[in-house]
């Protein structure tokens, strides 16, 4: 999979440690980051492309992002539930196969377009626009794309949506935010998932995982929730809300500088 993406090159030195300390580093080829680099910039330029397109139909995107089995197909069928009527949704699924979610999503009445990315272990942009193609945007106020189960590759590809939320369920590690850096400092939300399961563990603290955020100094709101708890589920829906608002709002049109004073020639 590493191969299909480049995630195996970034530009960082790669350490290998025991009790003693360091046992070897070494550090990417400048080959090396200069392919991952000419991937990334063309996946940009298809990434600008999907938000123009998606800001021209005034629809909000929201890119989804966690481990396998954090729960985020759960959350969207509990999401699509709390938000009843009030908003038009529709969701991209991205798994390596079947379209497992999609019948899933589809089976709550909103449209869903399944991406099967064979070995890829991420979506990337080019994806993204031709199931932008499959959707009516007119018909939309917000996406939901779940991005494929992995806490690496798809934080590094902008997809053009407009929002980044990273689930962390709490039957993983409260640490996993250290451990997957890039991932949790890209991220506008942190959705703490399955909190139901917090009566029975006693493994995960939400208020370390939280604070493993703030050390990788992103402000972004941590919010505990369950999609077995719909009740759980207000802070989230509210956030989709303000921010599709925010989308929406009429740009901000500062007054004209007055003209220069005419000074009075005696």
């Amino acid at each position: 999979m590493c191969e299909q993406c480049g995630c195996a090159a970034t530009p960082d030195t790669i350490r290998v440690a025991d009790h003693r300390g360091t046992v070897s580093a070494r550090h990417v080829s400048q080959k090396s980051i200069d392919l991952v680099t000419g991937i990334l910039r063309e996946n940009d330029r298809e990434a600008a492309h999907n938000r123009e397109h998606l800001d021209g139909h005034g629809v909000l995107a929201v890119n989804l992002m966690s481990s396998p089995g954090a729960g985020k197909t759960s959350l969207l069928e509990a999401t699509i539930d709390a938000i009843g009527d009030r908003l038009r949704l529709a969701v991209i699924e991205g798994d390596l196969e079947t379209e497992n979610d999609a019948r899933r999503i589809r089976a709550k009445g909103v449209p869903a377009v399944q991406i099967t990315t064979g070995q890829t272990c991420h979506l990337d942009a080019h994806m993204v626009h031709s199931a932008l193609h499959a959707l009516a945007l007119d018909a939309i106020d917000v996406l939901l794309i779940e991005n494929v189960g992995n806490l690496v590759c798809p934080a590094s590809f902008d997809l053009g949506q407009h929002a980044n939320v990273a689930l962390l369920a709490v039957t993983e590690g409260d640490d996993k935010p250290a451990k997957y850096p890039v991932m949790f400092r890209a991220a506008d939300l942190v959705l703490l998932s399955k909190t139901d399961l917090l009566d029975v563990l006693d493994d995960f603290s939400p208020d370390k995982a939280e604070a493993h955020v703030r050390a990788l100094a992103n402000p972004a709101e941590v919010m505990r929730v369950s999609a077995r708890r719909p009740q759980t589920l207000a802070g989230w829906v509210r956030w989709i809300e303000t921010r599709l608002a925010e989308r929406r709002a009429p740009p901000i049109v500062l007054p004209a500088h007055a003209g220069a004073h005419e000074h009075a020639v005696d």
